[in-house]
């Protein structure tokens, strides 16, 4: 058969159609959720790149026999997310649930259950990762338009594996899960350097800010008073600085926005800021007009002013304005006064950002930082020209952090080739892998 990859297989190999090599193929169902029930649920979300995550499972209200449920799994089944941008492709590999509870798939997931008598189901595992099929997933196998993509069942059903003999599979399966068991825990412990770095400079953050020794967690806020050198102040932010807001004219008068000139910070551009590598916004990505702000008594805040969002996932993210702006009313200003370096504010407001969170914002769902409680805020206030010295030294340090941090981000991204390149020679044959000996696995 003609296999649509262009790929030179080993002469002992063949292409098969999925259809042929497998006892099941089908999405799974449309959960009843409850907040806890007999029946563990999979989704799009729980079937990550980096494995099943538990902690996103929910659960089915069901009562009968489970196995009677469409996306019953076994283990050893393979999953395959079948709809959205950015989802679509991602491919898990079951084994079995963290508890007694049985799993099933919803219906976004298709389950793909190998015959093990003609192909191992890790092997299938590895070809639906390998670079080859999730190219080919997005040029052949989706349906729709922009973010309603799914994953076309036929199409799915009808696409070449390329099976080498069941002995060669189960070798490529056991090198493969020893290979990526190896590198895997290589990345596991990068990350926790990078964690560790990232902790170090939020640390160093709080405690040049505070005046304080370097502490492994950052404390509350509501301390500061008591953490301060004696030569430091702790006043009230309403006093060294004005505090506004936002405010947001009507979207029906189009002339208001169109050809403008004064530029319109929305939460999407500070929330971009999140690194905290970037302190001053410049740009933005609409403008108003003078005539729009007239009418809905909006003002233009001077460069310098510092700026928060106050609501959604962006509440708590700041920036520093560097030129004139206007902002939308989901956004707190503070135009600094003649004892207050708007960097040093913006250095306090982002040490406190965990903090201002756990105790100011509200809602389950929408969080929201009320302006009331904004009033309120007290900072750390030693003399000007310590803060900006305060600054320069968060600057240096940061800079330093942020460097190793991106080595190891390097680092990441190499062992990420080296894992999908493995796994694509091997799974096409490209090697000979028969000397190759396994030492760990996924199943």
């Amino acid at each position: 058969m003609s296999s649509g990859f262009n790929i030179t297989i080993p002469d002992s190999w063949s292409w098969s159609p999925l259809k042929y090599i497998s006892t099941f193929l089908n999405r799974g169902t449309a959960p009843d959720y409850v907040e806890n029930g007999p029946v563990r649920v999979i989704s799009q979300a729980a079937n990550q790149a980096t494995g099943l995550d538990w902690e996103r499972t929910r659960f089915h209200n069901y009562s009968g026999d489970p196995r009677k449920i469409k996306g019953y799994l076994l283990p050893r089944d393979v999953l395959i997310n079948s709809t959205g941008t950015g989802t679509l492709g991602r491919v898990g590999y079951f084994t079995a649930g963290p508890d007694n509870r049985p799993c099933i798939a919803d219906g976004h997931v298709t389950v793909t259950r190998a015959d093990p008598q003609i192909i191992d189901p890790r092997y299938m595992y590895y070809w639906f990762i390998s670079t080859p099929f999730q190219d080919y997933v997005y040029s052949v196998l989706i349906s729709g338009a922009t973010n309603q993509i799914e994953l076309n069942r036929e199409r799915l059903s009808g696409s070449p594996i390329p099976l080498p003999p069941l002995a060669e599979q189960r070798r490529i399966a056991d090198f493969l899960d020893a290979e990526t068991a190896r590198i895997d825990y290589l990345k596991a412990i990068q990350e926790a350097a990078k964690r560790a770095l990232l902790e170090r400079r939020a640390a160093g953050i709080f405690s040049a800010v505070t005046g304080s020794e370097i502490r492994k967690r950052i404390p509350s806020t509501l301390a500061w008073v008591e953490t301060l050198p004696s030569t430091w102040e702790a006043v009230k932010l309403g006093h060294v600085a004005r505090m506004g807001s936002g405010h947001t004219p009507s979207r029906n008068k189009p002339e208001w926005w169109m050809d403008c000139t004064i530029p319109w910070v929305t939460t999407g551009e500070v929330s971009q800021m999140r690194s905290d590598r970037l302190e001053v916004l410049t740009e933005t990505r609409e403008k108003i007009s003078e005539t729009g702000l007239l009418n809905s008594s909006a003002e233009i805040h001077p460069s310098g002013t510092v700026v928060l969002c106050r609501t959604a996932a962006s509440a708590g993210y700041s920036a520093v304005m560097g030129r004139d702006m206007a902002t939308s009313q989901d956004l707190a200003t503070w135009t600094c006064g003649p004892k207050l370096d708007p960097f040093f504010l913006l250095w306090c407001l982002r040490a406190m950002r965990t903090d201002l969170l756990n105790r100011l914002a509200m809602g389950s769902t929408h969080k929201t930082i009320y302006m009331p409680d904004l009033q309120g805020l007290r900072i750390p206030l030693p003399d000007i020209r310590e803060q900006r010295n305060i600054v320069e030294v968060i600057r240096s340090s940061n800079l330093a952090i942020d460097s190793a941090a991106d080595a190891i981000d390097g680092q990441l991204a190499l062992l990420a080739e080296r894992r999908q390149t493995l796994i694509t020679s091997a799974v096409t044959g490209q090697f000979d892998i028969t000397t190759a000996t396994p030492s760990g696995g996924i199943a």
